[in-house]
């Protein structure tokens, strides 16, 4: 991967985190119980968006992990042990989402008087798939990298 190629899927993806960020900022003043709430009781008295920002810090932990992967891959130093680990940590933060996604199901069942639980149950579920293909994804290419960086060490070893 030549350096301009990884330097633009770089500038990609941070555009695609810090509109992620806007967008969960931007979107609570949006709602319509939210209308003369004030920016203290929007964002600190709704347990469930508080919730919703503590599990964003694995997201945003593992799109820096693949803004790594990628400056990597644009160095040529993908068969390396920095690489495999990024690629661990991108996995284990697809692992721990899909653990937050779990306990915001059981919160939705259990603290919910609503008989309508079908969108929260619905993003729920999305999000818990999108993180398993993530995750999923993670392990197939930390495993490829780890048998060449495995491979790469044997044949250093043997020159």
């Amino acid at each position: 991967m030549n350096k301009g190629s990884a330097t633009f899927l770089q500038v990609v993806i941070a555009l695609l985190g810090l509109g992620t960020l806007a967008l969960m900022l931007w979107e609570p003043h949006l709602e319509g119980r939210n209308a003369h709430a004030t920016t203290f009781e929007i964002y600190f008295h709704d347990p469930f968006l508080m919730c919703a920002y503590i599990a964003s810090i694995p997201v945003f932990f593992a799109v820096y992990q693949a803004i790594k992967v990628i400056g990597y891959a644009g160095r040529n130093e993908m068969f390396t042990p920095q690489a495999v680990k990024a690629l661990r940590t991108i996995k284990f933060c697809g692992i721990a989402v899909i653990g937050f996604a779990a306990c915001f199901e059981v919160y939705i069942f259990l603290n919910t008087t609503s008989d309508d639980k079908a969108g929260g149950v619905f993003i729920g579920v999305l999000i818990a798939f999108i993180s398993t293909v993530i995750a999923a994804a993670a392990n197939m290419f930390q495993r490829i990298l780890q048998n060449g960086v495995d491979l790469k060490s044997e044949n250093d070893l043997t020159v």
